[in-house]
């Protein structure tokens, strides 16, 4: 028996609304509330929150004396298409000149490490 359900992943940033909308562009969904904290509501019901943290310090990638907190994996179906969407976004490449392999790994405009999967 389960002593608890799994809520929204809660990204901490320097601006909730404007990561929200980068991850509304990335995968869809409707942005909800103002200030310190916004949700994310995704189609298929599942939500992702966005906290302010003074004095956010983004994860740095690669880096074998530093931990990258987290990562998102967000599976697509053409690696290319997908990579064009989200650097027009506002993402920034950190691992992605290798095109055999079937991921490439991004941060987005807050610098959270996330992998475009085409899994």
């Amino acid at each position: 028996m389960a002593v608890a359900e799994l809520g929204p992943v809660v990204l901490d940033c320097p601006e909730p609304r404007a990561l929200a909308r980068f991850y509304a562009g990335v995968l869809g969904g409707t942005v909800e509330g103002e200030g310190d904290w916004v949700d994310l509501k995704l189609p298929d019901g599942r939500a992702l929150a966005f906290q302010a943290a003074p004095g956010f310090v983004p994860p740095k990638w690669p880096a074998p004396d530093d931990s990258q907190q987290f990562h998102l994996d967000l599976t697509v179906t053409d690696l290319d298409t997908a990579e064009k969407a989200v650097l027009e976004l506002g993402a920034r490449p950190l691992d992605a000149e290798d095109r055999t392999r079937t991921f490439r790994v991004y941060a987005d405009p807050a610098g959270h490490p996330f992998c475009l999967c085409a899994c």
